[in-house]
């Protein structure tokens, strides 16, 4: 794991800027926060289940996994933690994560003490309304994970899952002409959905079978997704984006 302090503008700052205009006094403040660059390679864990942790992360570039590791070598994957994505908003020194952080992707993070964060969202209490409206968000997201593992066939499970993934991809600028690098093997989509791997394989075919997608070589092209959206009963709601049809163009679209 690499460090080096952050010299241009704050992490932070440009995070919560894209939701609402700061003020000056509230990016100075930002900018005051103490803040490292952590870079890791893809299967490192961040953070570990089990240890307590006063860092907050901020993910710059990657993707990341909050995951519980279970008996017999198993791996149950809860959230995909994307560019702009705050994969633990509050830990405190007194108490030990209950999940892994785990690189999925070589990533690149915006790393702060927790405990100056909480002295910051004192000083000016929007930066801590803010958060909690990415922390809400999360948990809109988690609560659609729950209904797709638990509800939904595995077809639609895995295109619910795409779906969302290219929704928060394309709202970040990582979207271009209906493909994505897509760095997520198949073990790491079988993690997420509650799938084997085998099973993921034969529903990828599946899809593609179907025309709606292209999946290969760390790459996913989209050609149908309106139809993908269908089968999966996607809607992008719960992800609770601002200017949906502004930042997501032909997804925009093909969801009104």
């Amino acid at each position: 794991m690499l460090a080096s302090d952050v010299s241009s503008v704050h992490p932070l700052a440009a995070r919560l800027g894209a939701l609402i205009q700061l003020s000056d006094g509230e990016r100075t403040a930002l900018a005051a926060l103490p803040t490292r660059m952590i870079s890791v390679s893809a299967g490192q864990v961040i953070l570990r289940a089990g240890v307590p942790s006063s860092t907050w992360l901020l993910v710059l570039k990657g993707i990341a996994s909050t995951s519980k590791d279970l008996e017999g070598g198993k791996r149950q994957i809860m959230a995909f933690h994307l560019p702009g994505d705050m994969p633990v908003l509050m830990s405190t020194p007194d108490r030990e994560l209950d999940i892994d952080l785990v690189a999925v992707s070589a990533c690149s993070l915006a790393s702060m003490d927790t405990v100056e964060l909480v002295e910051a969202c004192r000083s000016i209490p929007r930066i801590g309304e803010l958060l909690w409206e990415c922390a809400l968000t999360m948990t809109s997201i988690q609560r659609e994970w729950i209904v797709n593992v638990g509800h939904r066939t595995a077809v639609g499970r895995l295109a619910h899952l795409l779906c969302e993934l290219v929704t928060r991809l394309e709202a970040v600028g990582l979207v271009q002409d209906k493909a994505c690098d897509f760095p997520l093997t198949q073990v790491h989509l079988s993690q997420a959905t509650g799938l084997t791997r085998i099973h993921v394989n034969r529903v990828c075919q599946e899809l593609r079978k179907r025309g709606l997608l292209t999946l290969e070589a760390g790459r996913l092209i989209l050609h149908d997704w309106e139809g993908l959206a269908q089968l999966g009963q996607f809607d992008p709601t719960y992800l609770h984006l601002p200017a949906t049809r502004g930042t997501l163009a032909w997804i925009g679209d093909a969801v009104a």
